[in-house]
C-alpha cells in the first residue's frame, strides 16, 4: 500500500498519539487496503511511517487486538481478522455498532417477524406474564457477508405498539426503537453458554449440524425496565469472549 495511506498523529490535538494511531489503522481497515487475512508491516515499520515511539504503537495494536480487529500469531506478525465479534467488557451496543467498530459491514437477513406470546424465558426476562403478546424478530447475522449468528429478540408487544406496520426492520433494531418509541437502552445483562448448531440454523450458518456455538441470552433494560429478550446462537469460530481478570488483595495476616 501507498505511504500516503499512512495518516501521521498530530501532536497538537488533544488526542494521545496512541489513539490517533489506533484510529488511522481502523481507518486503513475500513478501507480495504488491508483485507481480511493480510498480514501488516511489522512494528519497526509502522513506527517509522507513523512516527511514534514502540511503546505507542503497541499500544494502539494492543487495542486493536482486545477489540477484535487484528490478531496476534506468535513468531509470525500481526493479521487483519475475519469478521469475529469478541465479547468482553464493552459498552452497550448494538450488532452493528459492534460490527462497525472492528471494520466489518454488518449485514442481516430477516428469518421471521410476527406476533406470538410469551413462554415461559420470555415472560421472566421481560417481567410480563407468560402467554402475552410479544413481537418475535429472528434475524441472521453477516458480517462482511459471512454469517456470524443468528439472533432471536422478543420484544413486549405493549411497549411497541404497531411496530409490524411500521417497516422497523432496516438498520440498527435499537435506533428503530429510539426512534419510534424513544426506547433507549440503558442496560443489559447476558449469560453466556456453550451449545452446539442444531440442524435447522446448520445451512444458514455455512456450518456442519452439531458444531460448537456459543449460546448468548440478552435481557436489555431502558428507564422503564426490560423491553428486550434476546437469544443468540454464534459460531464458535467467529465469536470470542476476553475477560481482563485483576488479582484482589490478600488478607493482611500481619498482627
Amino acid at each position: 500500500m501507498s505511504e500516503a495511506s499512512f495518516q501521521q498523529p498530530d501532536r497538537r490535538r488533544p488526542e494521545p498519539l496512541w489513539y490517533q494511531v489506533e484510529e488511522a489503522i481502523r481507518a486503513i481497515v475500513k478501507s480495504g487496503e488491508w483485507a481480511t487475512g493480510d498480514q501488516i508491516p511489522a512494528e519497526d515499520r509502522l513506527c517509522a511511517l507513523f512516527g511514534v515511539s514502540r511503546i505507542t504503537l503497541r499500544h494502539a495494536l494492543r487495542n486493536l487486538e482486545e477489540s477484535g480487529l487484528l490478531r496476534r500469531e506468535h513468531g509470525r506478525g500481526t493479521f487483519v481478522r475475519s469478521a469475529t465479534l469478541v465479547a468482553g467488557t464493552r459498552e452497550l451496543t448494538s450488532f452493528t455498532q459492534e460490527m462497525g467498530n472492528i471494520g466489518v459491514v454488518a449485514g442481516s437477513r430477516l428469518l421471521d417477524c410476527s406476533l406470538t406470546t410469551a413462554n415461559a424465558a420470555a415472560a421472566g426476562a421481560l417481567e410480563i406474564e407468560e402467554g402475552d403478546p410479544i413481537v418475535r424478530i429472528r434475524r441472521l447475522r453477516l458480517g462482511n457477508n459471512e454469517p456470524i449468528g443468528i439472533q432471536t429478540a422478543q420484544l413486549a408487544a405493549a411497549r411497541v405498539p404497531g411496530f409490524l406496520d411500521a417497516g422497523l426492520l432496516k438498520g440498527s433494531l435499537y435506533e428503530a426503537l429510539e426512534r419510534q418509541y424513544g426506547i433507549v437502552p440503558v442496560e443489559a445483562r447476558e449469560n453466556y453458554r456453550v451449545g452446539a448448531v442444531s440442524a435447522a440454523d446448520a445451512e444458514l450458518l455455512d456450518l456442519p449440524a452439531g458444531s460448537p456455538a456459543f449460546v448468548v441470552e440478552r435481557i436489555t433494560i431502558d428507564e422503564r425496565g426490560p423491553f428486550e429478550f434476546t437469544v443468540s446462537v454464534m459460531r464458535g469460530d467467529r465469536y470470542e469472549i476476553r475477560s481482563t481478570l485483576r488479582a484482589g488483595r490478600l488478607p493482611n495476616t500481619r498482627s
